[in-house]
């Protein structure tokens, strides 16, 4: 079994260029389109070539200010301000000033059991599938354990 078998070949994707904003409206649009959460999305150029991954992990991580642990020692500060000033510069950040651009990837031909063991020795949640420089599809880890049950309840099947 290869990525080409059980790969999503329905995918979102966000442009360099985008704003953070826009990027989360994105991921609340189609995380309600697909009735299910999205928690990343590729980041393709123009040519849909791959340049990066945008999660939310990312956005997270440039919203929390540096800093954060000491902020119950102060008093005198209104967290709540904090991070409303901090939210309002989302504006202004793209998607290419905070994106992962050390992509792993596979291709359409690359086994299930290669798949799977990437996305643990790796902590991957995601695999986009590039054939040519070209996003064709993406595996998400929820699709290869899924098809690991099957076979696993196929093989309890025969005996």
């Amino acid at each position: 079994m290869f990525a080409s078998d059980f790969m999503d070949t329905q995918f979102h994707v966000l442009h360099p260029q985008q704003n953070i904003a826009e990027a989360v409206s994105a991921f609340q649009k189609f995380s309600e389109s697909e009735e299910k959460k999205i928690f990343g999305m590729m980041v393709t150029d123009d040519d849909d070539r791959l340049v990066g991954m945008l999660s939310m992990y990312d956005i997270l991580n440039y919203v929390q200010p540096k800093h954060v642990a000491i902020f119950g020692e102060m008093e005198d500060l209104d967290l709540a301000q904090i991070y409303q000033n901090r939210l309002k510069t989302i504006r202004s950040i793209l998607v290419d000033d905070i994106m992962t651009t050390e992509v792993v990837t596979i291709r359409q031909d690359t086994h299930l059991m290669v798949i799977a063991e990437i996305m643990i020795k790796k902590h991957i949640r995601r695999l986009p599938v590039v054939e040519d420089q070209v996003v064709v599809g993406i595996v998400y880890v929820s699709d290869v354990f899924y098809q690991l049950m099957a076979m696993f309840s196929m093989e309890n099947e025969r005996q």
